[in-house]
Order: structure tokens, then C-alpha cells, then sequence
């Protein structure tokens, strides 16, 4: 398999406008997604093939699902392996691999306890229902009048409930009515926490950093101060870690750069190693004490093959050091970017491999750049027609990295001209 990198500025390809597998989709497909131009069907590490065996260097990693890179051999076997065991059994009954996982996500997390489950949005259901419980029963807010407070440009996930605290009016359009209880602030602003904390107030739930918003980091300090105001007025910090977690940011969560505890943990994403579906809430005994058999449930949630998956996942990300490479090759990735110069960039900003550049938006829309770079065998995503997100498998090598910044770089030039390398 030929995985060396093209020499020079790759000349831009002549995408198939629609290939049957597209016009399929398109025919009997719910049309949910913008998706970009390309069928692939093949994976390895950081690389994806198309049908037309053109390959392309992953540079979004399925949203940070897949951060072990694709089709990763340890884990690829665990699942193998498991499959042909045991796949499900429901929680109806016990089975010997979820013991091990839920011991391990506490280890991990320095929580106590931890409920399984499929994909993100789940987890993030299953907070926010221990956190309103939590607060009736254990808190003492009257019956029904429990607040979570949020953020302005959060992305929880695209359930009723959570599309219903969202500040994306697309996300809300047509949706509604939504569930009460919940009130939003600022990103990034403590004292706006501060003020919106009330008697009734159960849980601050926040990603550490905004990925679907932005790539967005908060100032220095920021989920510190935040966890400071949690613990002084009895309200439960609920850390969203979908996407920043297992590395992602060069630590094993995002909220350990400012050394915060929070009360929860929530998990997805590259906890199913780019496999499976596989999410999970962790939390203090304080919070996991609300739940009492029929309280909750997943009929997935927890089953073998997810488990053994969850916990080859979580030893290969620790015995190959990929947070420890996270951390070095991000902040390559980071400063090679910032090398990039253009009047169409507004900012460079991110931490470990989650990297998004802020575009002009009176000039230029992101996915302007995005569809540029696939052509140029760069597989990346914008967000809100902004920012261009890179997340690269954290597997990815620095010559990788530095290839694609100058495709990056070429791209820019081609749309505004005038570049230059910084000093």
C-alpha cells in the first residue's frame, strides 16, 4: 500500500460530479447532511481512499472518532476477537467485559462511577438527566424547577432537548416546543456564571473547548474560575468531552489543563475506536446515587463487543503515548499554520490536533477553502461557514502535517494572493 506523500503541491483533481453511489444516497437518503463530493472506501492510519482509489490524508478524523487513526490493528482485533464470542446481551443480564470498562472509564477520569452508553447525545441525555434528579433529591430544588446553565455556541448534540438550548438557529428551526430548564450564557465569561447561578441552578454543563462552535478556546483560567463558582454555590460542573477527550487536546481530557476535577465526564466519540458507537456518562457517587433500577437504560449501551472495543481503545491511546503525540505534533500543526499569511485569515487557534483557521467571513466562506483542499487530497470540515477544523488521527506524522500546510497554504494563495512565510 502506497502511503508516501506527494511530492510538491498536489494539482487540484477532477472530482466525479455524481457517482452512483452519491445519486443513490441522494435518492434515498433523508437530506441531513452537506456532504462533500467524495465516496470513500478505504481506510488506513491518517489515509482514506475513494472508489476511484484516489487517496486523501484524513485531516478530521470523523469529528475526533477516530482518533486512533483507521482501522487501528489492536483494536480491529479486540473486536474481531469479541465478535465472534459475544456481541449483546443487554443489560438484563451481566457480562464479563463491562466490569473491566466501567473500572477503567473511573481510573481514567478520577470519578467514581459510570453509565454506558451509544453515541454522544445519548451521554449527554443521560447528564442531564442525573443532573436534574440530582438537584430535586439530593440538592433540594422544588419539584421541577431545576436549571442547567449552558453556553452560547455549544454543540451537546441534536436531540430535542439539546437542540433546544442550542443558539444555532438552524438547529432549532421547526423543532420545537422545547423543554423548559435551561438558561444560556457566554462562552468563556465566569462572571456571566456567576451572575446566572440561582437557588434553582443544578449543574453548569460545558465543553472546554468549543469544537462544533469553532475550534473555540476559552481565556486561560476560564473552567478553573468556573469550577471554583460550582463547588462555592453547590452546582454540579458537567465537562462535555466528546470530541476533546482520549487525547484530543494533548491531555486525556481537555479540562486537565487547568487541573479542574468536574463533578462528570462525558465520553464518545474515540472511545469506540473508530468502530463502534460507544459513549459514556462518569461521574462522582454524589451524582450517580440518583439512579435506581427503571430510573434509566440502553439496550446497547455496555454490551460486550462495545466494552472490549472501549477498553482496547483505552490501552492503545495510553501504551502508544498518542496523548503524549497529540500534544507535540498539535503544537507543530499550530505554529506551522500560523506561518500561513492571508487577508482572508482571521485567527489560527486550537489546542494539541484540534485546529481551526477563522476565515473573513465577508470574504470568503470556509467551505470555499474546504472543497479546495479536497481536491487537493486534504479531507476537512468547516463549521457555520467560518472555520476550517483540522483533527487529524492522532496517529499522524509530522511530515504529514507539514504537507498538508502547504496545500493550505497554496489554497490561500490561490483565493487572496499576497502571501507570505512569517519569520
Amino acid at each position: 500500500m502506497d502511503t508516501r506523500l506527494p511530492s510538491g503541491n498536489a494539482p487540484a483533481r477532477c472530482l466525479p460530479s455524481l457517482s452512483p453511489a452519491i445519486a443513490r444516497e441522494r435518492r434515498y437518503g433523508a437530506r441531513n447532511y452537506d456532504t462533500l463530493p467524495v465516496v470513500l472506501k478505504h481506510g488506513d492510519g491518517c489515509w482514506l481512499w475513494d472508489e476511484h482509489g484516489r487517496r486523501y490524508l484524513d485531516m478530521m478524523s470523523a469529528y475526533s472518532a477516530v482518533s486512533h487513526g483507521h482501522a487501528h490493528p489492536r483494536i480491529v482485533g479486540a473486536l474481531v476477537e469479541q465478535a465472534q464470542r459475544l456481541a449483546v446481551t443487554s443489560r438484563a443480564f451481566h457480562n464479563e467485559l463491562l466490569p473491566a470498562f466501567l473500572q477503567r472509564l473511573a481510573e481514567v477520569t478520577g470519578l467514581d462511577r459510570a453509565l454506558p452508553g451509544n453515541g454522544g447525545a445519548e451521554s449527554v441525555e443521560t447528564a442531564l438527566k442525573a443532573a436534574r434528579k440530582w438537584g430535586h433529591r439530593i440538592k433540594g430544588i422544588p419539584a421541577d424547577r431545576a436549571e442547567i446553565i449552558v453556553c452560547a455556541g455549544n454543540f451537546h448534540g441534536r436531540s430535542i432537548a439539546i437542540v433546544g438550548f442550542s443558539s444555532e438557529p438552524q438547529y432549532r428551526d421547526g423543532f420545537g416546543p422545547f423543554p423548559p430548564g435551561f438558561r444560556q450564557i457566554p462562552f468563556g465569561d465566569a462572571d456571566a456564571l456567576a451572575r446566572a447561578i440561582g437557588p434553582n441552578t443544578a449543574a453548569f454543563l460545558v465543553e472546554p473547548i468549543q469544537g462544533e462552535g469553532g475550534i473555540v478556546v476559552p481565556p486561560a483560567g476560564y473552567l478553573a474560575q468556573c469550577a471554583r463558582l460550582c463547588r462555592e454555590h453547590n452546582v454540579l460542573l458537567i465537562c462535555d468531552e466528546i470530541q476533546t477527550g482520549m487525547g484530543r487536546t494533548g491531555r486525556f481530557l481537555a479540562c486537565e489543563h487547568e487541573n479542574v476535577r468536574p463533578d462528570g465526564v462525558i465520553l464518545g466519540k474515540a472511545l469506540g475506536g473508530g468502530l463502534l458507537p460507544v459513549s459514556a456518562f462518569v461521574a462522582t457517587d454524589d451524582v450517580m446515587q440518583v439512579f435506581t433500577p427503571g430510573d434509566h437504560g440502553s439496550t446497547f449501551g455496555g454490551n460486550p463487543l462495545a466494552a472490549a472495543v472501549a477498553l482496547a481503545s483505552l490501552d492503545v491511546l495510553f501504551d502508544e503515548r498518542m496523548i503524549e503525540r497529540s500534544a507535540e505534533q498539535g503544537a507543530h500543526l499550530l505554529a506551522r499554520l500560523s506561518t500561513v499569511k492571508s487577508p482572508l485569515i482571521r485567527e489560527v487557534r486550537g489546542r494539541g490536533l484540534f485546529v481551526g483557521i477563522e476565515v473573513e467571513r465577508e470574504r470568503l466562506a470556509a467551505r470555499d477553502v474546504v472543497d479546495r483542499l479536497l481536491a487537493r487530497g486534504i479531507l476537512s470540515k468547516d463549521t457555520h461557514g467560518t472555520v476550517v477544523r483540522f483533527a487529524p488521527p492522532l496517529v499522524i506524522e509530522r511530515d504529514a502535517i507539514d504537507w498538508a500546510v502547504e496545500e493550505v497554504r497554496a489554497v490561500f494563495a490561490e483565493l487572496g494572493g499576497g502571501l507570505r512565510c512569517a519569520a
